[in-house]
């Protein structure tokens, strides 16, 4: 069995990256989502077939996450995590570089706790 505090913070990426996923396919161009993103209804509307493409992305994110607590192995399980989470900090990183650096404050954080703590429980 994964540890308890790794688990919880490998979910908790996971979570956030549902939650993005929700934003990005289901609610772009949404008040809230314009404020979360800072960006307006109009340039929304320009991106929001990029956005459901980027959302789908980050529901595989979520996805890879969540299969790594579920999975019946525990050392599959870690190794599954450490690439899915190793793939949100790159993304935080490239996205914090190229769009804002609230990104890596907001996704990349979480998923380096998460990957740190899973390297130890490797």
């Amino acid at each position: 069995m994964i540890p308890i505090l790794t688990t919880i913070f490998i979910v908790i990426v996971a979570l956030m990256h549902f939650y993005i996923m929700y934003f990005e396919m289901f609610a772009f161009t949404k008040p809230r989502t314009l404020k979360t993103f800072n960006i307006t209804k109009e340039k929304a509307e320009n991106a929001k077939e990029l956005a459901v493409n980027q959302g789908l992305y980050n529901g595989f994110l979520a996805a890879g996450l969540v299969w790594s607590v579920l999975y019946p192995d525990t050392q599959i399980g870690l190794q599954i995590a450490l690439f899915f989470l190793s793939c949100v900090v790159i993304a935080a990183l490239y996205g914090a570089a190229t769009v804002s650096k609230r990104i890596f404050f907001a996704q990349g954080i979480p998923a380096i706790i998460a990957l740190i703590l899973t390297i130890i429980s490797i």
